[in-house]
């Protein structure tokens, strides 16, 4: 399935999630990104039309229970909608590790351009005076953001087009200019990576998105090169950025019988009437603050104050951005 199909699809199920009455193929069209279409062009609304009939039948097979019917008697066409209760997934207990995994996917998720299109979609529907329910896929936009060369660099690989970046050295305090045919973008160690073919050196390079300063450049047609044939991202990078000395400190306060992932990682763990204090191996606050806010108020910094403040910066940006996604007047 193409890039920009699966896209449509998210959008579609994301669109009928959010209102309980049943949208017409032409609220659809006006809403979701995809469907973009001149209706009073035959062959133009054709071509809508075919590509919706196979969309609804491609979420049927999915096992999406798509209904169709009328808001009321009055109603001349047919109206689709998703059926809450038989789509709603059961409470699905994860491990640390398999949470972990989630969260990287829902930050790919946020920069794959499906986040901003769904808002968007929704805008629209409350624009044309659809009832739309903030809490129905509530989660589906997740509030952690990755570096801003994430986007540009995802697609550039995908479209297999060369890129060009400033970027910092932590020896040099000059940026310098890069030019890559970059393979693929993925996360180590809670940071993010391209790997690709650096045009100056000849030769394969790893370079860390928070490092690429300014705006990434596109600078040749698409399908300009290939990537060698059974890549292995994850091993360059590994081979590249070399152990992690965690010569770091910082101590933490658990609730009692929680967060098991930081016990496992712990060096030491000392009980208390106020909870367990952990003391965490760290070689970077920012990457250690990332995972510390997924277990919400369960843990708290007690010290250093470079991670103190570190967690308190991520938990700024989460509430900035949960302030940007609630309409003003929404329920808090």
């Amino acid at each position: 399935m193409s890039r920009n199909r699966t896209e449509r699809l998210v959008n579609l199920v994301i669109c009928l999630l959010s209102t309980r009455r049943f949208l017409t193929a032409a609220q659809i069209a006006a809403t979701v990104p995809g469907y973009e279409h001149d209706p009073d062009d035959p062959r133009d609304h054709e071509a809508f039309q075919r590509k919706f009939e196979r969309d609804k039948a491609e979420l049927r097979e999915l096992g999406v229970p798509l209904e169709t019917g009328t808001a009321s008697i009055f109603d001349a066409e047919p109206g689709y909608r998703i059926a809450h209760r038989e789509y709603a997934l059961p409470d699905i207990p994860l491990e640390p590790d398999e949470a972990a995994a989630v969260g990287i996917a829902a930050r790919l998720w946020q920069h794959a351009g499906l986040a901003a299109a769904a808002s968007s979609g929704l805008a629209k529907l409350r624009a044309a005076g659809v009832d739309v329910d903030p809490q129905a896929t509530l989660g589906l936009e997740p509030m952690v953001t990755v570096d801003p060369a994430f986007a540009p660099l995802t697609a550039a690989a995908r479209d297999r087009r060369v890129v060009g970046f400033d970027y910092r050295v932590p020896d040099d305090d000059a940026p310098t200019r890069r030019r890559l045919q970059p393979w693929g973008v993925v996360c180590w160690r809670g940071r993010w990576y391209v790997v690709g073919h650096d045009l100056d050196r000849g030769a394969t390079r790893c370079f860390r998105l928070s490092r690429v300063v300014g705006a990434v450049r596109v600078t040749g047609p698409p399908g300009a090169y290939q990537p060698p044939a059974g890549l292995d991202l994850i091993s360059h990078v590994a081979r590249w950025s070399g152990p992690v000395e965690r010569t770091g400190r910082a101590t933490v306060l658990v609730a009692p019988g929680r967060a098991a992932g930081l016990r496992r990682w712990a060096v030491e763990c000392r009980g208390g009437p106020d909870g367990d204090r952990l003391v965490l191996p760290y070689a970077d606050p920012d990457s250690l603050a990332g995972q510390l806010v997924g277990y919400g108020p369960q843990v708290r910094v007690l010290e250093p104050p470079e991670v103190r403040d570190a967690v308190i910066q991520r938990l700024k940006e989460i509430a900035a951005r949960h302030d940007e996604l609630v309409p003003a007047g929404s329920p808090r």
